[in-house]
Formats: structure tokens, C-alpha cells, sequence
């Protein structure tokens, strides 16, 4: 009877019996098939909730604050239309995000008669995970919030309360681009209002509450005017005080400015990720090992899901029935794990590969 070699990479086993199938059984209650996808995480619930709080603020704001007070009729319709529009497919995209299925490995599937259904061959292994005791897939990793494996994990993300993995990486990218695009759109508004505003119902009102020289209003006003009471409108740039309004805006600045520096870094790596067919997990675990990457254009078909066209930027659409994985995918090559068998093993590499068991093929 001959052994394949193990990598010293991996804690393979020499027996099937190690996996200790027995003890995985399947959940007595599985979910049915349409079921919603929802993490019961407080952290990422929090964080969802304030993500539509944010949202909405922006939206009370430019509504109620710059566009509806606004004289200039068509500036407010386009600028309307155009926030309304972004904030929609924004809060859209968070939603599919977050209630979408990132790919999760079945729950309790390391059962002996799972893998003899999978009839190994000579060279091949399979990997389990003893935290969800599932088979492991290749490129999935273990979450320790959704406390399952998930295929292509990208990172946890507490502002959507789910993985990014394969299922929902798009409608990640859309909700950072839609992020920043009324990030980016709210700062110009701003400007523009402030520029706007300084100098005509602002200037105003300074005249009539702020301390002004006497002289100087006595020199402006004639003599009609200083027996009428002044009349100050707000209404032509606020419906607010102009303190309150001035607070409404630095906060929705310093707002837009921080998540438009936030989701423009995060929508650039999350494009340098799918260009480059590596997810951040895989590039921090495998700096020494790298791993063999598809074309970058097939990748970017992969996760928005098919050729170029408006679909790629329409949270509706996407995978709404993933393909299920084949035995194939449950399945590795010993070969493709001996090509760095005489790279030395790091403390780190250890630590990374410590919760890992696997299961070796043996044939006398």
C-alpha cells in the first residue's frame, strides 16, 4: 500500500475516519429553498440602521434645506431628480447586499455519506471546516459573524450585516459606487448653495440681527424704509433659521466627505479584487503561495453577470438562482498543493492552516 505524500502545508489525515462524520449531522430544521438571507448580528444591524439614517439625513437636507426653498425651479427638478435617483439605487443596492445569500457552504454537509458520494480518487483530498463541520470548496472561508463557510469571501462587512462573497459582490460594488456618486453630488450642492446664499437672504438677515454700524444701515435705507419694518425672508434659501441652517450643512459636508473618501477606497479594491480574480482574504493567506488567476475581463463577467450593459449597474438584477456546486468543487488536487513543497512553513502559515482537517484517499 502506497501513501501520497502530504504537504506540509496542510494537516492531512491519513484516514477518513479523522474527518469524525459521525459527529456532523445536517440541522434538524433546514431553511426552505427562497428563504431570506438575514445575519442576526446587533454590530452589523446597528450599522445597517445607521447607514439608512445617514442616507436619509442627506436626503432631508438637500430636499428641505437647499432644493425646495431654491427660486431657481429647473436647478431644483435636475438636482432632485439626479440625488433621488443615486440615493435610491444606493439603498437598493445595501439591500441586496445585505439580504443576499453570499454563498454559503451547507450547513453540517461532512457526513460519511456525502463523502462517499464524492467517490475520491488517488490525488485528491477534501477539506472540513470544524466550526460549521461542512466539506469545504475551494476559495471559501470560514465567517465567524455568519458562522459559515462562504465561497469567494471577500471580507465581513458590518455597514451591509453580511459576507462579500460570490453572490453579492456586485451589489457591494453598486452600493459603494451609488455611496459616493451622492457623496460627491451633496458636496457640489453645498457649495453651490453656500456661494448662492452668502450673498443675497443671508446677507439679509446678518443686516437685520447681526451688528452692523448704524451709519452704514442709516446710509442704505432711505427714509421711507426706516419708518417700514425690515423684511427678512429666509425662505428664498431655507426654510430654517440661519444658524440651524448653517449647522445642517457642515454636518451633511463633514458626512459626504468622509463617505466619499471611505466608498471611493472600498470601490477600488473591490475592483482591483475582481480584476485580479484574488479576494482580500486570499491576498493576505497567500503571499508566498500565489495562486493561478483567471482573465480579468472573464472575472468581471463572472460577478456582474454577463457582458457589458446597464444590468451591471441595476441592483435588480443578478444571480438569482447561483449554480450549485458539482462534486468536482468539493474536491482538490494533492498536485496543485506539492508546487511549494520546498518553501519553509512560517508561524504564520500555521496559525492560518490550524483549523483545517482534510481527508486523504487511500487505496492498498
Amino acid at each position: 500500500m502506497m501513501l501520497i505524500p502530504a504537504h506540509h502545508f496542510r494537516d492531512i489525515e491519513r484516514k477518513p475516519e479523522y474527518l469524525q462524520p459521525e459527529k456532523c449531522v445536517p440541522p434538524p430544521h433546514p431553511s426552505p429553498v427562497g428563504t431570506m438571507w438575514f445575519i442576526r448580528d446587533g454590530c452589523g444591524i446597528a450599522c445597517a440602521v445607521v447607514t439608512w439614517f445617514l442616507v436619509l439625513y442627506a436626503e432631508f437636507v438637500v430636499l428641505f434645506v437647499m432644493l425646495i426653498p431654491s427660486r431657481d425651479y429647473v436647478y431644483s427638478i435636475i438636482n432632485g431628480i439626479m440625488f433621488n435617483l443615486l440615493a435610491f439605487l444606493a439603498l437598493a443596492s445595501h439591500c441586496r447586499a445585505m439580504l443576499t445569500d453570499p454563498g454559503a457552504v451547507p450547513k453540517g454537509n461532512a457526513t460519511k455519506e456525502f463523502i462517499e458520494s464524492l467517490q475520491l480518487k488517488p490525488g485528491q483530498v477534501v477539506y472540513k471546516c470544524p466550526k460549521c463541520c461542512s466539506i469545504k470548496p475551494d476559495r471559501a472561508h470560514h465567517c465567524s459573524v455568519c458562522k459559515r463557510c462562504i465561497r469567494k469571501m471577500d471580507h465581513h462587512c458590518p455597514w451591509v450585516n453580511n459576507c462579500v462573497g460570490e453572490n453579492n459582490q456586485k451589489y457591494f460594488v453598486l452600493f459603494t459606487m451609488y455611496i459616493a456618486l451622492i457623496s460627491l453630488h451633496a458636496l457640489i450642492m453645498v457649495g453651490f448653495h453656500f456661494l448662492h446664499c452668502f450673498e443675497e437672504d443671508w446677507t439679509n438677515l446678518l443686516q437685520a440681527y447681526g451688528p452692523i454700524r448704524e451709519e452704514t444701515a442709516e446710509a442704505r435705507i432711505s427714509l421711507h424704509e426706516k419708518k417700514q419694518p425690515l423684511k427678512v425672508s429666509s425662505t428664498e434659501c431655507s426654510s430654517f433659521s440661519p444658524p440651524t441652517t448653517v449647522i445642517l450643512l457642515i454636518l451633511l459636508c463633514f458626512e459626504g466627505l468622509l463617505f466619499l473618501i471611505f466608498t471611493s477606497v472600498m470601490f477600488g479594491t473591490q475592483v482591483h479584487s475582481i480584476c485580479t480574480d484574488e479576494t482580500g482574504i486570499e491576498r493576505l493567506k497567500r503571499k508566498h503561495q500565489p495562486r493561478e488567476r483567471t482573465g480579468s475581463w472573464k472575472s468581471v463577467k463572472e460577478t456582474f453577470d454577463g457582458d457589458f450593459s446597464l444590468n451591471w449597474f441595476n441592483p435588480f438584477s443578478g444571480l438569482r438562482h447561483p449554480k450549485p456546486l458539482s462534486d468536482g468543487d468539493w474536491v482538490r488536487q494533492v498536485a496543485s498543493l506539492s508546487d511549494t513543497e520546498n518553501t519553509e512553513t512560517t508561524e504564520e502559515q500555521s496559525e492560518q492552516r490550524k483549523d483545517e482537517d482534510s481527508v486523504e484517499v487511500i487505496h492498498e
